[in-house]
């Protein structure tokens, strides 16, 4: 039976780590891009030497081992910054202090737009008291089909002033996104903290195709609100010291936050709603953070702003005309976790 279960479990790591250091040699930004393939298929076709001849040489059943540790080394070549070319729109790096219950935020985002490439790149400086925290809002937007969508969380104090902040890839010069590329560590990961004004006006009024955006009130009870919001405050100023790389499926937009909750004492768990972030507000609504009594049709109805983000773009009360009927549920009195 040892025998058996050597014989089959000694394939099948061959196959999975050969398969996995081929990628990472044909996605890693560690090579050079000329040779990235030839790497690949390198490995592929010393994986295949190897099970086709392991048997009469054993000495070949350490080739997929030694793939392995070349993965491994290629993989850990690879070290996050903060100082690269980036793109304007990720160019500044949030920051935030904290003095009693006055959090004070860096290089808020809050760009002047004439189309997505043309603007004028405005950072700001902005101060908020956490007792004064009124909602927390989740920003749902989709640009193509049901399944993918981009999810922000957005902070409201007094009902009318909201900062956002978006969890993204943190773009070179000349680069583009490719979700394939964000599994081997060719981004960094970046906190966009912006005004509403930025982050829903340029999704509305200038990408091609223009995405819906849903602003999704939800019944998060304040106190944990405000640890949320702090809980941001303390991963944006760990990333401004210890930058990070992005991963498509653990540090997304969507997987984060989730994190971010249960590090609150919070109720979340995995499930495929979450990794198909489109699919989001269906996981709110049934886990009863939405407006209750009412379906998720209506809900999701009243809560497209885009006609109101087009109306209002310029107006300095964006942020609040564009809630107008949109549904507003009462904060649970219960924090999580208690």
């Amino acid at each position: 039976m040892i025998g058996f279960l050597s014989k089959l479990i000694l394939p099948i790591f061959a196959v999975l780590t050969s398969a996995w250091s081929a990628l990472v040699f044909n996605f890693s930004p560690a090579l050079p891009e000329e040779l990235r393939t030839p790497a690949a298929i390198v490995t592929a076709l010393l994986l295949v030497v190897s099970l086709l001849f392991w048997r009469k040489r054993p000495l070949l059943r350490a080739l997929p081992l030694i793939v392995l540790v070349a993965g491994v080394t290629c993989w850990n070549s690879l070290n996050p910054s903060n100082d690269k070319n980036w793109v304007p729109e990720v160019r500044e790096t949030p920051w935030g202090e904290i003095s009693g219950d006055v959090v004070t935020l860096h290089n808020i985002r809050n760009f002047n737009y004439r189309s997505e490439t043309d603007f004028d790149a405005n950072y700001e400086t902005r101060s908020y008291n956490v007792n004064e925290l009124s909602e927390v809002d989740m920003l749902v937007t989709y640009w193509a089909g049901k399944a993918i969508a981009h999810v922000m969380v957005s902070f409201g104090f007094n009902g009318k002033d909201f900062i956002s902040f978006s969890i993204e890839t943190r773009k070179e010069v000349g680069e583009s996104y490719s979700a394939v590329n964000g599994f081997f560590r060719n981004y960094e990961l970046t906190y966009v903290v912006a005004d509403e004004r930025d982050v829903i006006g340029v999704r509305v009024n200038h990408r091609v195709p223009e995405e819906r955006v849903y602003v999704l009130r939800t019944r998060m009870a304040l106190e944990n609100g405000r640890k949320l919001f702090l809980e941001y405050v303390k991963r944006i100023n760990k990333l401004k010291s210890e930058p990070k790389f992005y991963n498509t499926l653990t540090t997304n937009c969507t997987t984060t936050v989730l994190q971010q909750v249960k590090a609150l004492g919070g109720v979340a768990k995995y499930t495929w709603k979450i990794l198909l972030s489109g699919y989001v507000p269906e996981y709110l609504y049934e886990t009863e953070t939405l407006m209750l009594g009412m379906p998720l049709e209506e809900i999701m109805e009243k809560s497209l702003v885009n006609a109101k983000a087009k109306i209002h773009q310029n107006d300095p009360n964006f942020s609040a005309l564009i809630r107008e009927g949109v549904p507003h549920p009462t904060p649970r009195e219960r924090p999580i976790g208690k």
